[in-house]
């Protein structure tokens, strides 16, 4: 069976954002510049990825306005914004974990859960992450959007695997 896994990056502080929504903060020390980390093997394994409207906002206007950046995967943008499908990216105003818990039982690859905070908070308290994947950055921004929004959500978790390179420590939980 599929898995939904959020891979994301966030500060050393726990912020996926700054205060202005920017990521231009994204990026490791220098000390190994050619290492292109987890990112390339990891999208290997997916073939749907999730999003919020903001950041599906985010990567067609100031990431990526060229070119959609995941290409050859169903994309499912979650927004109550009336949108036209384009090609693979699909708008929908469907309740996440409805959505999620009918994508898993399809045939293919895992389900990467992109974000942003909204989603990703939704989805833990939905309890429907298999795996977190979360690489941490050598940046504190003292304040921005956190990755973990509440506390509402007590998890125990489990380390999978861990891994650094370029000032930059990727990590693997799944829940107990």
């Amino acid at each position: 069976m599929r898995k939904i896994v959020l891979y994301i990056a966030m500060s050393l502080d726990g912020y996926i954002a700054d205060k202005s929504g920017g990521v231009g903060w994204l990026g490791g020390d220098g000390s190994d510049p050619e290492n292109c980390g987890s990112y390339p093997e990891f999208i290997d394994t997916v073939d749907t990825v999730i999003l919020g409207h903001t950041t599906y906002q985010q990567i067609i206007t100031e990431l990526s306005p060229d070119r959609w950046p995941y290409e050859g995967m169903q994309s499912y943008v979650l927004t109550h914004h009336k949108q036209e499908d384009q090609n693979e990216i699909h708008f929908v105003d469907t309740p996440m974990a409805a959505l999620l818990a009918k994508l898993k039982q399809q045939d293919g690859k895992d389900i990467w859960l992109c974000g942003g905070a909204d989603i990703i908070d939704q989805a833990l308290k939905a309890n429907i992450v298999d795996e977190l994947a979360i690489s941490i950055l050598p940046t504190l921004l003292g304040n921005g959007i956190r990755l973990f929004r509440t506390n509402e959500i007590p998890k125990s978790l489990t380390l999978i695997s861990h891994r650094s390179y370029n000032g930059i420590v990727d990590l693997v939980y799944r829940p107990k």
